[in-house]
Order: C-alpha cells, then structure tokens, then sequence
C-alpha cells in the first residue's frame, strides 16, 4: 500500500515538474500573452494540460499495452512538430492585436470560445512529443500494464496543476501590467512571441544537427 501511494505521488510531483518544461511554458506563454484575464489564463492552462495528459494516456498507454518502442525517427518528427508549432504561435502573436479596453466585456465570449480550441491543439503536439519518451521511462520502472497506465493518469493530472499553476504565475503580473498601461501589455505579450519564434528556431537546430533527424543514423533519448 505504501509503495502505491509512493509512486502515485512520485508521478503527481513529475506531471508538475514536466508542465515546467522550457517548450511548454514557451508554448503556453505565447498564447496567455494575449489575455487580460487571470482566470482566463488559468483556464488555457488547463485545456493545454488536458489536450497534453489525454494524448499521453491515450498514445503512451497504448505503447505501454504492447510494449512498442518509437523509432527514434518518428520521435525526433513529432518533436519537430513542437518546433514548428512553437514558431507559428509567435508569429501569431507579433501579428495578434488585441481588442481595447472598452470592448474587453463585449468581445469577452467570443474570445473565449475562439481560445479553447488553440490550447487544447498545442497540448496535442506536446503530448504526442512526450508520449514516446514518458511511456519508456515508465516502462522503464513500472513493469506491470495496469499500474503504468495508472501512472500515466496521476502523471497527467499533475501535468494540469502545474500547467494551471504556470499560467497563474505567468499572468498575474501581465494583468497588473495591462492596468499600468496597455503599452507594456503590448511588450509582453511582443515578447513572448519572439521569445517563442526563438526557442522553436533553436530546438529546430538541434533535432536536426544534434539528433540528426535527416540523417542516417538519427539518435533520440527521451527527456
């Protein structure tokens, strides 16, 4: 019983600390740019960790069930995928232009539905990305079937506290920002999508230099 317990919050701390990983708080960070609302970014939060623990359970428990190892190909490509993702986000942002304060609680709706879809897609890609690596570190550990996919679920729910957790940090301040002056709103949320843009070049680079995606022989290890 206490072995259980043991693992199960093992796995909750690790969901937290993978929802801090650079391209995820990159990623989400792009996109809580753009809000005003601190329970709005809280929310982006928890739709990016659903769209990412979903597709882990539902990818990474299938490799658990058969035992199936992704070429490193592929897991070099779905990482890939995160790179382009990455640089489209901040390419969006450097073009996104908010509405103005005065027609915030008009448009506030629609916005809201226009958003839901976008985290829950780039939780997608980054689960998908993550699903290789975190089914082979499980496996690794957790030799019986059931259990594993039970990790995989507390991991999940860790992975959306945390990422909630992030995008609250992340927006209280850009809130306080935003009735300063929306100027400085305009900066950060300028920014993130440099910021973004830049991070996706880099991890571009080193899939395909580093890991040598169009090589030959190319060699993935999951982080």
């Amino acid at each position: 019983m206490l072995d259980i317990v043991s693992v199960a919050f093992l796995g909750f701390l690790l969901g937290l600390r993978h929802a801090t990983d650079a391209d995820h708080v990159v990623a989400v960070t792009a996109i809580v740019a753009r809000e005003r609302s601190v329970w709005r970014a809280a929310r982006i939060g928890a739709l990016w960790g659903v769209g990412h623990s979903v597709t882990v359970l539902a990818v990474g428990g299938t490799l658990v069930a058969t035992r199936y190892v992704i070429p490193p190909r592929i897991a070099l490509g779905l990482e890939f995928g995160v790179a382009l993702m990455l640089i489209v986000l901040g390419f969006a942002n450097l073009r996104h232009d908010p509405p103005s304060s005065d027609s915030d609680s008009l448009a506030a709706p629609a916005r809201v539905r226009g958003s839901s879809w976008k985290p829950l897609v780039v939780g997608t890609v980054h689960g998908l990305a993550g699903s290789a690596a975190v089914s082979l570190l499980v496996l690794a550990t957790i030799r019986s079937t059931s259990g594993a996919i039970a990790y995989l679920v507390i991991f999940g729910a860790g992975t959306v506290a945390g990422m909630m957790l992030v995008t609250l940090l992340f927006a209280a301040p850009a809130r306080f920002a935003a009735r300063r002056a929306s100027r400085m709103q305009r900066g950060i949320r300028l920014a993130a999508g440099a910021l973004s843009i830049a991070f996706g070049m880099l991890l571009a680079r080193e899939l395909v230099v580093h890991g040598g995606l169009l090589s030959d022989t190319p060699t993935w290890s999951p982080r």
